[in-house]
């Protein structure tokens, strides 16, 4: 049976109350971030011969808008939300332990970043023996691994859940009302007291107030007029913070900017995250008819059932096609950014990195289907789930933000990096490592 057949077989099977917009935004927010990668990073051989790492939106300025629809991180944490209301309160119902519940929601997400940590720090390793440039290994592999960010905070915030939902039951809209007044009070004593390292807390201010929106759109207290009222205050917000505000119009870094509005997430991205919680929300009624369309249904389960492997391994795929072309003479890097030829060629080369992506898939996807966690004779003790969840997202945050290639290491690989999900995967009991070591 093919992939197309498997995913029509579980379609059709959906249970009826199943809410397959949700399904379906989660696919479409993943699909729009990879698109967005693959057309903001444009690298090209300047006049001098060697490559030039470029940034779309540093070169062409007026692209950075296209930021407002192509960040849509936003919207992946509104469907978190709205999927862990769903299965907290199912745990709740069953009088189910949080240790089994949060392996449950994260061992799909965990599951498929081991196998491409250890890919690239293969690569790291057999490149620097073989006397590739520090620095050359180094952006390699920072590229490739940039999407892990994200599961380091996605982590946190599944993590928090059961007390966020217990926020959310007692005060309702104004747990959403307190995240952002700290979003508020971040902001501005960052950018007006210049008080430093505290802007990185908003990665849970920003991020936690739009995973209680989808609390709130769980329980139905977001639709019709209140989520089109809530596009409008987050679209007005936004142009106030953007247009007429200190806040930069790109919704991701760009080179030399002062200010990043993600990293970490600002006001202004979180303005964005509140249009676009509003606009998808407003435009539910209509999605939910569509997805009654059996084909575009199982186009959906297809994608959400090796999402996170396309998410993981979409920039690898498109530096192995980079990688390709520089060996074949440069072919296609001659043309500069942002000019007429370039957009015209954007097809081709979009076309190449679904290729490259395709066994990629093939290989990896396996990885993803969660392999039982299933219910424990006892709970984790509390320490060492939170150890082991602390050392999961700080290995990968710091894959994010200083690389696992190592430019003094001998290996050429920050082994502790690497080392520091393995072990805490163990520690939580899901994921490979635990049943390696089981055996």
């Amino acid at each position: 049976m093919g992939l197309w057949d498997k995913a029509r077989s579980l379609a059709e099977k959906a249970p009826p109350e199943r809410n397959r917009y949700v399904d379906f935004l989660r696919a479409l927010s993943i699909m729009a971030v990879v698109v967005g990668h693959w057309l903001v990073a444009a690298p090209y051989i300047g006049a001098d011969g060697e490559v030039v790492g470029g940034h779309l939106l540093g070169i062409v300025p007026w692209t950075q808008w296209l930021t407002w629809l192509f960040q849509v991180m936003p919207i992946f944490f509104l469907v978190g939300g709205y999927s862990n209301g769903v299965s907290w309160a199912s745990t709740r119902a069953k009088e189910g332990h949080y240790s089994d519940w949060f392996a449950s929601r994260i061992e799909r997400l965990v599951n498929p970043v081991f196998p491409v940590l250890l890919v690239w720090a293969a690569f790291a390793f057999a490149a620097t023996q073989l006397g590739m440039a520090r620095e050359t290994v180094k952006m390699a592999v920072s590229l490739a691994l940039i999407p892990v960010w994200f599961l380091a905070v996605y982590l946190l915030v599944t993590a928090l859940a059961p007390l966020t939902w217990k926020a959310w039951e007692r005060f309702g809209f104004g747990s959403i009302a307190a995240l952002i007044a700290g979003a508020v009070l971040v902001d501005w004593l960052t950018f007006d007291r210049a008080v430093p390292y505290l802007n990185f807390t908003n990665f849970l201010f920003v991020w936690l107030a739009i995973h209680q929106l989808g609390f709130a759109w769980q329980q139905g207290r977001l639709g019709g007029m209140k989520a089109l009222a809530l596009f409008l205050a987050g679209a007005a917000a936004l142009l106030g913070l953007t247009v007429y505000g200190r806040y930069p119009i790109a919704m991701i870094g760009v080179p030399g900017a002062e200010i990043t509005n993600s990293m970490p997430p600002t006001l202004a991205l979180l303005a964005l995250g509140t249009m676009q919680a509003g606009l998808v929300l407003a435009l539910e009624p209509w999605g939910r008819r569509l997805l009654d369309n059996l084909t575009l249904w199982t186009a959906t389960v297809l994608m959400n059932g090796m999402i996170m492997t396309v998410y993981l391994w979409h920039l690898t795929a498109y530096v192995l096609v980079m990688v390709a072309a520089w060996l074949a003479g440069g072919i296609g890097l001659h043309v500069f950014p942002g000019t007429g030829t370039w957009w015209a060629s954007r097809p081709i080369w979009f076309a190449l990195y679904v290729a490259a992506l395709l066994p990629l898939i093939a290989v990896f996807a396996r990885h993803e289907r969660g392999m039982g966690a299933g219910a424990r004779e006892r709970p984790i003790p509390r320490l060492r789930l939170v150890v082991g969840v602390l050392l999961i997202c700080l290995g990968l945050a710091m894959t994010a933000a200083i690389s696992i290639a190592s430019p003094l290491s001998v290996t050429g690989v920050r082994i502790w990096v690497v080392a520091l999900p393995f072990v805490g995967a163990a520690l939580v009991e899901f994921g490979p490592v635990h049943r390696w070591l089981a055996k």
